[in-house]
């Protein structure tokens, strides 16, 4: 019985390459700059070694170094051990050379791994025989989060309370990324210099809500940003809840019709491609798809999708692609609902909303939520959408980071429109910025390519 019991705390700890880090840290203090990003106390599994790391930690962040007395002072003062002394010499004599550091922190790196599956394997045990689940479906989905959840990196930063040193530091980082001008500076480019002028780039965890009633363009235009997007090579997802995978196919092939069109070369229209092309025309769509087949977009076109199974699809994909960089759904209003769901439609549409947002910050990246508008628009002499026309509001305002509005004069207004040349002018309104301005400002939407261009370069966008 011993021997399974010590063979099992072999599989998840290494006692051993505990000590030799911890002798190397204390023996080499400079060494503490190479491992003080990737090595947190709990990647320590004996909690005195846990401890002395806490010390070297808290030292480091203190003083900017550390030193054996400062280290000897703190385990006397705390009472780890009876002896700190021998503790230390036993700590400093567990490694012969220097080069042992990073094999070491290796392996105390991969045993934490092992034990958060061992962890996440023994709630889904005590999950699955106990009855807090009736609904196989909602044991599942748990399951996969638990798993999911101890497959990803994980740094610890959500798991202790960080000190306002630690925070400026990364804020101080961030500024000179951002004064070197460096691509990660910013949030995500969804290369429209208009939308990102405004935005900064789409920031990471943030949920942004685009809304528009129907035919304003809200399709098009997120399409248009992921196509953008998958073009620096950044994975997407996209959920599409209404049309089918081919038609958004069509729509992205068309899309990059106009852009060659703009740079001089054939026009195919859209009449045509949905027809038949000219031999010259089919070559010319033959390039097209050839150089569009390679960007990283996944699709899932499956109609009633609930909340949790957009979150399981999400998390598989992220597995399959770490680098994923933006989640576009197209659109709330069409998410199914959960099972015996009897409280006011508008507070389940907020629950969604939350959940999404909740998925931004897991996955560690943003999410564009389409979402329909109310009929009042409609009933109003200024039809520019406002946040009280979100259909079925409840929180999503509360819950989103950005709110995006569409508003097209030609759609209510032609004969105007035309007057004033506005046709095809398209205001992306910003009602809500969580960390940016509100605002609004103009693209122009080539509606038979659905595409969308910047209205004051008049360039495509992405190329």
């Amino acid at each position: 019985m011993n021997s399974m019991i010590e063979a099992a705390d072999a599989a998840v700890a290494d006692i051993n390459a505990e000590r030799q880090v911890l002798g190397i840290l204390i023996k080499y203090p400079h060494e503490v700059d190479s491992v003080v990003d990737r090595l947190r106390p709990y990647h320590f599994y004996d909690l005195a070694h846990r401890r002395v790391y806490e010390i070297i930690l808290d030292l480091y962040h203190k003083r900017g170094r550390i030193s054996y007395t400062q280290v000897y002072n703190e385990l006397r003062t705390e009472r780890i051990t009876d002896s700190p002394a021998e503790f230390l010499i036993a700590l400093t004599e567990s490694f012969v050379s220097l080069s042992e550091l990073e094999p070491a922190v290796a392996i105390l790196q991969t045993k934490y791994d092992v034990r958060r599956l061992v962890e996440a394997a023994d709630q889904i045990r005590a999950a699955a025989l106990g009855s807090k689940f009736d609904d196989v479906a909602e044991l599942q989905s748990r399951a996969q989060q638990l798993i999911f959840d101890a497959t990803q990196a994980h740094d610890g930063d959500g798991d202790d309370a960080r000190s306002l040193l630690e925070v400026l530091n990364k804020c101080y980082l961030n500024l000179l990324k951002r004064r070197e001008g460096t691509e990660d500076a910013y949030g995500l480019s969804v290369r429209f210099p208009a939308i990102d002028a405004m935005t900064t780039g789409f920031k990471r965890k943030d949920l942004i809500i685009l809304a528009a009633r129907p035919s304003m363009g809200k399709t098009a235009l997120v399409m248009n940003m992921a196509v953008n997007v998958a073009k620096r090579n950044i994975p997407v997802l996209i959920f599409s809840l209404e049309m089918d995978d081919e038609q958004i196919g069509d729509r992205i092939v068309l899309s990059e019709f106009f852009t060659r069109k703009e740079a001089g070369e054939m026009e195919i229209t859209s009449h045509e491609y949905q027809t038949k092309l000219s031999d010259e025309q089919f070559m010319k769509a033959q390039e097209v798809f050839n150089d569009l087949y390679h960007l990283p977009i996944r699709i899932v076109d499956k109609r009633g999708l609930t909340c949790a199974e957009i979150r399981a699809k999400a998390r598989k994909v992220k597995t399959e692609m770490p680098d994923l960089g933006l989640i576009v759904i197209d659109y709330l209003q069409l998410i199914k609902p959960p099972p015996d769901t009897h409280r006011n439609w508008a507070l389940v549409i907020g629950e969604i909303v939350r959940e999404l947002r909740d998925l931004a910050g897991e996955l560690d990246l943003p999410i564009i939520l389409c979402s329909q508008l109310n009929r009042g628009v409609e009933s109003r002499e200024n039809k520019r959408p406002m946040m009280s026309d979100l259909r079925d509001s409840g929180n999503i305002e509360e819950f989103a980071d950005v709110v995006m509005f569409l508003y097209r004069e030609d759609y209510y207004y032609p004969d105007l429109a035309a007057q004033n040349g506005t046709e095809g002018l398209v205001e992306i309104i910003f009602a809500k910025q969580r960390k940016g301005p509100t605002g609004t400002v103009k693209l122009r939407f080539i509606k038979e390519y659905t595409r969308f261009i910047d209205e004051f370069t008049g360039k495509v966008s992405g190329v």
